[in-house]
């Protein structure tokens, strides 16, 4: 366990493949609430009915049984429904086994870790490489207890796994588990109902290229109707059993592109869902968009770019031209993660609009860390700094990405991605104290911030050793961190500099140093030459 890791390489982050938006619809009536609760309730109970069937396929599952399946739930609603509940169900499933395969893996790493701490004496010391043993005996002795339930769990997770079975809930496994704790969530039985019938209804329809609007569920107009399921075909008010909803919808973002795309007839998914807590509808439209092209790692590093250190309060931020020096000062986007999820998005949003604008100006690239703390959240692997474990766990970094990624992409600014390992250590090892004056206060952040951007930008993360300042070459002046391409290696030869080096003439340094006749000294034979003060008094 000694010795440092593999360093990834650092690339260029992909531009998102997808866009969503949302709006809320305004102005509808009981009725209207009435029919998309009904309609919500009747495709949820065919969803459920349909992800038990796909669950109990396991790994046997081929297209033709997902046809046996649309075809059974075509009878009951339509061809359309049918196929947006199949599409989720298999999705829905495929996000199981993926959470499942994550799940293996950290029972494994707390098993691995353990397991070498039980091996080592009891109180004997780690090391940066590798932990030591456990404090006490009692300590021993309860983790050697957690080990065989660990052990357990993952014996039964493996079986699971290679049959196929994955255990999901419609609606959300906290959502259901608040139903034990409802006291301590502060909700009514009748809250927890009216919210967990909404986290179970299926109003989603996908889109297709090439249909009237790319999904007839929302017109250029603003529009928004359904396509009722046979056994509700009787609470239609238009033809072709739908029912056109009293609310307007319309985009505030990306209104146009969405306009464009449905004017051409592109695919356009939609979903309705409701705000039990505000008691609102919300209509979200979403696409994919094509592949944008990267720009090549090399260019991206041409003119410099910015080192960026995720934190969990503020975003650290230092420009560093193409050698790897720091420019100007250090940059900080403070946000506050504290109040409801609306709140912490807001916050995340605006501090990450100021860091682009700030790029955008300098026409810069961003550099940020790979991050992903999923493994690093366990308690085996920390044990028991619990403030430690919190504060990763409240970092927002893969959403904090996402956005990142998603709004740069708008503005043109491209994004590398590094490996984030000894980033923050190295960082303040060799740049904390160089880059902290008296008139600048640099924190260990923004230090690993230019650590992160040096190794975005193919340097090494050390500044280089200046020699003695007596064999400085530059006569003890400003030394750069890092010399450009064109510069003379340390082994060439120097070109001279005619002149003296130093501010005086030293010894020996003046004009005919050997010849004392050029020095004007008194009783020196350089007095009795051409020129001699005469012997009358100036007065006269």
């Amino acid at each position: 366990m000694g010795g440092l890791r593999e360093m990834a390489a650092p690339f260029v982050v992909p531009s998102p493949s997808g866009v969503a938006i949302r709006t809320r619809l305004k102005g509808l009536t009981t009725a209207d609430e009435k029919i998309l609760r009904l309609v919500g309730d009747l495709l949820g109970s065919l969803a459920s009915r349909d992800l038990k069937a796909r669950c109990a396929a396991g790994l046997e599952h081929d297209s033709e049984r997902w046809a046996v399946r649309k075809r059974t739930l075509t009878q009951e609603s339509s061809s359309r429904w049918a196929g947006a509940i199949t599409k989720a169900t298999h999705d829905q499933w495929a996000l199981a086994r993926r959470g499942q395969l994550a799940h293996v893996q950290s029972l494994e790493a707390g098993i691995e870790t353990i397991t070498h701490r039980l091996s080592r004496p009891v109180g004997e010391s780690g090391t940066k490489q590798a932990p030591g043993g456990y404090r006490s005996t009692r300590e021993w002795h309860a983790k050697r207890r957690r080990l065989c339930v660990l052990e357990d769990r993952l014996q039964a997770v493996r079986a699971d796994r290679e049959v196929g079975v994955v255990r999901v809930v419609r609606g959300g496994k906290r959502l259901l588990n608040t139903r034990h704790h409802l006291q301590e969530a502060q909700v009514t039985e009748e809250q927890w109902r009216t919210r967990w019938r909404a986290g179970r209804r299926f109003l989603a329809a996908d889109g297709e290229s090439g249909k009237r609007f790319g999904n007839e569920t929302v017109t250029p107009g603003g529009e928004v109707s359904l396509k009722l399921p046979a056994p509700l075909a009787h609470l239609a008010n238009a033809p072709h059993g739908r029912y056109v909803l009293a609310a307007k919808v319309s985009f505030a973002h990306r209104g146009e592109q969405w306009a464009d795309r449905v004017a051409a007839n592109r695919a356009v998914a939609y979903r309705i869902h409701e705000d039990t807590v505000r008691g609102r509808w919300y209509l979200t439209a979403s696409w994919t968009i094509p592949p944008v092209q990267t720009v090549p790692l090399e260019a991206a590093r041409a003119g410099g770019l910015i080192g960026l250190d995720t934190n969990a309060d503020h975003l650290a931020a230092w420009r560093l031209d193409a050698h790897g020096n720091p420019c100007g000062d250090p940059r900080r986007f403070f946000y506050a993660l504290d109040g409801p999820a609306s709140c912490r998005d807001a916050q995340v949003r605006h501090a990450l609009i100021r860091l682009l604008h700030w790029a955008a100006r300098h026409g810069l690239t961003i550099a940020i860390e790979d991050l992903d703390f999923d493994t690093e959240k366990t308690r085996e692997k920390h044990g028991r700094r619990k403030r430690f474990r919190k504060l990763i766990s409240g970092m927002p970094v893969s959403k904090l990405r996402a956005r990142l990624v998603s709004m740069a992409a708008e503005l043109g600014i491209t994004i590398v991605a590094v490996d984030p390992a000894y980033t923050s250590k190295w960082g303040a090892q060799h740049w904390h104290k160089p880059l902290t004056s008296t008139k600048r206060a640099t924190t260990r952040h923004d230090a690993a911030s230019v650590a992160i951007g040096r190794r975005a930008l193919g340097h090494r993360i050390r500044r280089r050793t200046a020699p003695p300042r007596t064999h400085q070459s530059d006569g003890c002046g400003h030394r750069t961190a890092q010399a450009g391409r064109g510069a003379r290696g340390r082994e060439e030869r120097r070109p001279r500099i005619p002149g003296p080096r130093t501010r005086s003439d030293g010894a020996g340094c003046g004009v005919k140093p050997a010849d004392q006749c050029a020095q004007h000294r008194s009783g020196h034979t350089a007095e009795h030459g051409f020129w001699q003060q005469s012997s009358l008094p100036l007065s006269l």
